[in-house]
């Protein structure tokens, strides 16, 4: 018996001979290619477990045999030793399966949970912005956390189900073995019993997926509402946001009263079939006692192996596991099986030597329907800075995301050194390219590590030049543990958040470097220092700079004039500054950023609106 016995056909047929329909059919094949892998990972474990259950199911079965014929001896005043002691190995080897058991699908099942959520994590992290679009964090926090831990009970629950069959099988080969008639009679009842399995897995099928849907949806709510707490509590509107929370809670209730209606029907009718049969058996049996056809140890056993055949019943509770386990998997395979929107290149090459020149070529860029940028051209000299310049939703961050490849364009391509970035090495490309955002993330666990993190071999020296160049390190010094201050107990205004990211991506070392609106929230004499620090810096570097104020467009050596998806200009600052509709633009963002309130924030990426 091989971990394929459990994961592949067995499984489905049973599954589907009860009737359950997961209602996509990818979401049931991803659901079903997770559970083989997950058996995969620990195939002797698997087949250990199924070794040890097999052992259980013999001992099940063989123990009232031995308990009848215990009795048996001691009316007769034959070997009662013998009996006994047969009986005691019989009692002590169920309980030493019983302890396996549990020990080898706890550790089998810890095992086979992080390894899915170290996949998990590493899926969701390769896919991307477009993968944090499709996946909200609500959502994949809830797939990380439940839906993660299904593959490691489905195994257990499904070998445990052939276990059930299996002792049922063998309690009713018994109860022929003692008395055909006992045997016949409890057939006829199990006919009822599989047909009420089946119904309820057919009605409960798609409930159980819209309930664990509409769960991760109240837990996105939730964590986008926390991300923008600030913003709820100046607007006022907390009220409303509660209820925009629990918006599904109707239909969360309503689903759970179809899955909790079908269970109730189910298993009143399951468990008033139970004791019938019982009942009904065990008369038979005594009248067949009374006509001296069994003994009264035999009977005993009847009794035992009735209540053991009875066991079937739970089959019920280990289905609904089961169907819990597979939307669960499937769920999960689901993220595992989305394709990465930059996938890395078939034959990677590395960057080709040079400062770092930038070309995009016929490059566009559509999202919903929307063309963000219209077959666009722009070529940036090697150790140039040029500044990105547009009106709010020009996709000015979506050009600069072009660069170092967070995002492909669907048509063009975009060149480093001459050689289009899709056929480069990603790890090369990221140490070749790197960012600073407006708002960075808090990433690391202390002031030290954030700003070294994509250098973490970076000794405190190094640490602490970039962290001058973004002026960092006088407020940094200010901290209780300085550079050791752990980033939970470190309050920033979103200027010093930023000052950080800026530190960061000059540690760096980059070639080319990509500062995205990141320092918005500096106020202009620092802006002025910074831009000043990282003049002397990046010297023989290209930089590209998204600028929302006419200064920082003036400090870089040319303007690239992004409008309509296209750049309309390629110039210094101040030969474009003759044009009123350049103008136009720097006075369209300041008064878009006064009204979203540019400036120092006391926690950072809190500004989520809702």
């Amino acid at each position: 018996m091989t971990p394929s016995d459990f994961s592949g056909e067995p499984a489905s047929r049973i599954l589907r001979f009860l009737g359950t329909e997961i209602p996509a059919a990818a979401l049931r094949a991803a659901g079903m290619r997770v559970l083989r892998q997950s058996a995969s990972q620990a195939r002797g474990m698997v087949v250990l477990l199924a070794v040890v259950t097999l052992v259980g199911v013999v001992t099940t079965v063989l123990t009232p045999s031995a308990l009848g014929a215990a009795i048996d001896a001691a009316g007769n005043r034959a070997d009662l030793s013998h009996a006994l002691v047969w009986l005691a190995v019989v009692f002590a080897v169920a309980t030493a399966v019983n302890v396996l058991e549990d020990l080898i699908g706890s550790y089998w099942g810890s095992q086979v949970t992080a390894w899915l959520r170290h996949r998990l994590i590493g899926r969701a992290l390769v896919l991307g912005i477009p993968g944090q679009r499709r996946f909200p964090a609500g959502d994949l926090l809830s797939r990380l956390t439940e839906n993660a831990a299904s593959p490691a009970s489905f195994f257990p629950l499904l070998i445990s189900a052939f276990a059930t069959s299996l002792t049922t099988i063998g309690a009713v080969v018994a109860l022929i073995l003692i008395d055909f008639r006992l045997g016949v009679i409890f057939l006829i009842g199990v006919i009822p019993a599989v047909a009420l399995f089946r119904r309820f897995v057919t009605q409960a099928g798609q409930p159980f997926l819209r309930y664990q849907q509409l769960l991760a949806a109240i837990i996105t709510r939730l964590l986008d509402a926390h991300r923008g707490i600030r913003t709820i509590r100046a607007s006022g509107t907390i009220e409303r946001d509660v209820g925009r929370i629990l918006l599904p809670m109707p239909e969360l209730h309503h689903t759970g009263r179809q899955v909790w209606a079908v269970q109730r029907q189910v298993s009143w009718q399951l468990s008033l079939l139970g004791p019938m049969l019982q009942v009904l058996v065990l008369s038979v049996g005594g009248f067949v006692l009374a006509a001296g056809g069994i003994t009264a140890g035999q009977l005993v056993a009847a009794a035992s192996y009735v209540g053991l055949a009875l066991g079937s019943v739970g089959l019920f509770d280990i289905l609904v596991a089961l169907l819990t386990c597979q939307v669960g998997a499937g769920r999960v395979g689901e993220v595992l099986d989305t394709t990465p929107s930059i996938p890395p290149p078939l034959r990677p090459i590395p960057v080709p030597p040079g400062p770092g020149q930038v070309e995009l070529r016929d490059v566009s860029v559509r999202m919903e329907q929307r063309a963000i940028l219209d077959h666009l051209d722009l070529s940036i000299p090697s150790g140039t800075s040029v500044a990105i310049v547009g009106g709010s939703g020009a996709g000015k961050t979506v050009l600069t995301s072009l660069i170092g490849r967070l995002l492909d364009p669907d048509e063009g391509e975009v060149l480093l050194n001459g050689v289009p970035v899709a056929q480069l090495d990603l790890a090369a490309l990221r140490r070749t390219v790197t960012y600073a955002f407006e708002r960075p993330a808090l990433l690391g666990a202390t002031i030290h590590d954030m700003i070294a993190y994509a250098r973490p071999e970076a000794s405190r020296a190094e640490v602490a030049a970039a962290a001058a160049v973004a002026q960092a390190d006088r407020f940094i010094r200010s901290l209780p543990e300085g550079y050791d201050t752990p980033l939970a107990r470190a309050p920033m205004s979103g200027g010093e958040l930023q000052r950080l990211g800026l530190a960061r991506a000059v540690l760096a070392d980059a070639r080319v470097i990509v500062l995205d609106d990141a320092t918005s929230s500096l106020d202009t004499a620092t802006e002025v220092k910074v831009a000043e620090a990282l003049e002397r810096v990046l010297v023989g570097r290209t930089c590209v700079v998204v600028a929302h104020r006419a200064a920082t467009a003036d400090r870089a050596d040319l303007v690239a004039w992004l409008d309509a998806g296209r750049i309309r200009a390629l110039a210094p600052h101040h030969v474009l500054w003759s044009d009123p509709s350049y103008r136009a633009v720097f006075v369209a963002e300041e008064k878009t950023m006064a009204r979203d309130g540019d400036g120092p924030t006391a926690v950072p990426d809190v500004a989520a609106q809702l």
